[in-house]
């Protein structure tokens, strides 16, 4: 299959994620990464927008190769298509739909499906999520979204954003099919009313056995897509996000959930949240960064 030019522009990344090659096309059969560093609708602590190239900046001073999944970037073909855009407008719901619109424009006359196609998506705060997740969404009927972190993500708009941060969950729902499954973990804060409708829907796991048991009984053929806040995981061990909340997850535990992906249709994924001006040390970009190396190349070994 021959490479797709992109039909709008992205904006040059500080370098590529190590390992990537720097590309302007679509290469069907491979992994691409594109940022979207925007955090317009962060409502504590900002500094999200400068998540992509934070994760690429200290991506070559972790080493390439997972003695987790016994696997190598060196290994692998994949691609990095710089940053959307935002535009140059000053209203925050103006930069966050020029983004989605580019975004769109790129991807949606794409099948990812026929054309063996992954896609990561680096964030910025979580509301760059939709984009990503309602293409997955209408390529694949069945698709399973799992929703790692430590937020509900489903009020109905906060703050007066639709598409806030805080809504991405409610709003892409709000595209589910009937076959469409929805999976939640790691969630420690939430209103009364998300926990009603999680509780109700069946949606949330509330022990690390009960959210590992439920993907590893998911069909091995069925589609599944990962959204990844990094404030899923402990402060502790990623201090460096606008929103932590105590009693997150910690890095074993995300590479057993790898473990399990890798045998299954891992699709794609979004990792957004990482605001690197709040951790001085860089503990948390290099942390960040090697929750894209696992995922990379669990993306790689799925479905081999």
């Amino acid at each position: 299959m021959s490479e797709i030019s992109l039909p709008v522009a992205t904006n040059d990344p500080v370098r590529p994620f190590f390992g990537a090659e720097r590309s302007f096309s679509i290469h069907p059969g491979s992994i691409h990464i594109i940022g979207f560093g925007f955090d317009g609708t962060a409502c504590f602590r900002k500094g999200t927008k400068e998540g992509p190239d934070g994760l690429r900046s200290v991506s070559e001073d972790i080493e390439s190769y997972s003695p987790y999944l016994d696997a190598d970037l060196e290994d692998y073909e994949f691609f990095d298509l710089g940053n959307l855009r935002l535009g140059f407008d000053d209203d925050v719901e103006a930069q966050w739909h020029h983004a989605n619109n580019d975004f769109n424009q790129i991807f949606e006359p794409l099948d990812l499906a026929a054309t063996q196609t992954k896609l990561i998506t680096l964030g910025g705060e979580h509301s760059i999520s939709y984009a990503p997740i309602v293409k997955h969404l209408k390529q694949y009927p069945n698709m399973v979204l799992l929703h790692l972190d430590a937020h509900a993500d489903l009020r109905d708009g906060f703050l007066g954003y639709h598409f806030s941060h805080a809504s991405i969950i409610r709003r892409v729902v709000d595209h589910f099919g009937p076959e469409h499954q929805l999976i939640q973990y790691g969630i420690r804060s939430g209103t009364r009313d998300e926990y009603t409708w999680m509780n109700q829907q069946g949606t949330i796991r509330k022990s690390r056995q009960d959210f590992l048991t439920s993907v590893q009984e998911i069909a091995g053929d069925r589609p599944i897509y990962l959204t990844l806040d990094l404030d899923y995981f402990d402060p502790a061990f990623m201090p460096g996000t606008g929103t932590p909340e105590p009693g997150g997850e910690d890095f074993h535990s995300f590479v057993s959930l790898m473990k399990i992906l890798r045998e299954k249709n891992f699709i794609g994924a979004d990792i957004v949240e990482l605001s690197p001006k709040i951790d001085p040390t860089g503990n948390s970009d290099v942390f960040a960064a090697k929750i894209v190396r696992e995922v990379l190349l669990t993306l790689e070994q799925a479905g081999a």
